[in-house]
């Protein structure tokens, strides 16, 4: 049992912590990170399981990341990749979803690609988010141009 983002040896208690909160093996240190983001950005906990499950694909996305607008639950800024973890996706109104497209459309205009991703995904299908999001990550980079 080791630490998902230091490598460190766990504490029996500090495995079963994080376990209880977040489902992710994380030290008393990166506990108290994501404890510090979710009461400062309010960020989804399935973001963070989305976060950590990404890592241990091998990728290297950003938690709350700031795209110069706004905040984004993950993004993988070299490719333009924003991710949004909807929480409310049972009862979305014609409103929101109108909001969701317009937003959207302005993050294609700037360049960024948004995926909403209901929180029931990740709940359930874990892995095969995280294996369709390394495609999509894949797509996106094969058709960079390079400078």
């Amino acid at each position: 049992m080791t630490c998902l983002d230091c490598k460190k040896e766990l504490s029996y208690l500090d495995h079963k912590t994080s376990m209880e909160f977040y489902d992710v093996e994380l030290c008393s240190k990166h506990k108290k990170r994501m404890d510090r983001l979710i009461s400062q950005n309010n960020t989804p906990i399935e973001a963070i399981k989305l976060y950590y499950g990404l890592k241990k694909a091998g990728v290297h996305p950003m938690l709350e990341w700031w795209d110069g607008k706004k905040s984004v639950d993950i993004a993988f800024s070299r490719v333009k990749l924003n991710i949004e973890i909807d929480s409310e996706y049972q009862m979305l109104t014609h409103e929101q979803a109108m909001n969701d497209l317009e937003e959207s459309m302005h993050s294609f205009q700037d360049g960024f690609t948004t995926l909403r991703i209901p929180t029931t995904l990740i709940k359930y299908y874990l892995n095969e988010t995280v294996n369709n999001i390394l495609g999509i990550k894949e797509g996106l980079r094969a058709n960079i141009k390079v400078i």
